[in-house]
């Protein structure tokens, strides 16, 4: 069963700073240090919130929600020895709009987790998903 192919490279700028990117396409900064840029362990929290956030508000304006505001902070949970791998992650999602209920973003955050959100699966099965929904 073959599938999409996606790639990108990486290129070493000094000490830990990366840039990379698709071929001829956007690129970031992934710092190893965690000061010039995000490091790869917080870049692979924003990549699951960028794909449950996409995801979320797909849904959400399917179901005629007029968002106004959408935020989510994700905290993760990493193991103390090599490697440093994370155990949890917890994310929490505040939604303003019109139209909107608990239901309905509970429903849509519940799909996106458990269904259409390809980071987050293709994580380890073992890593506890959870989430805190903060409605204005």
């Amino acid at each position: 069963m073959a599938g999409e192919i996606k790639s990108v490279t990486l290129t070493w700028q000094a000490g830990l700073q990366f840039t990379g990117g698709p071929p001829h396409g956007p690129q970031t900064t992934v710092d190893g240090d965690n000061t010039a840029a995000p490091g790869p362990m917080l870049t692979l929290l924003l990549a699951a919130a960028s794909c449950t956030g996409s995801d979320v508000v797909s849904i959400l304006q399917k179901m005629r929600v007029q968002l106004r505001e959408f935020q989510i902070n994700v905290a993760g949970v990493r193991r103390d020895d090599d490697p440093r791998r994370y155990l949890s992650i917890h994310f929490d999602y505040l939604v303003r709009g019109e139209g909107l209920d608990e239901l309905k973003v509970r429903r849509a955050i519940d799909l996106s987790l458990e269904k259409y959100c390809s980071v987050i699966h293709s994580l380890a099965s073992d890593i506890a998903v959870t989430y805190a929904v903060s409605l204005g």
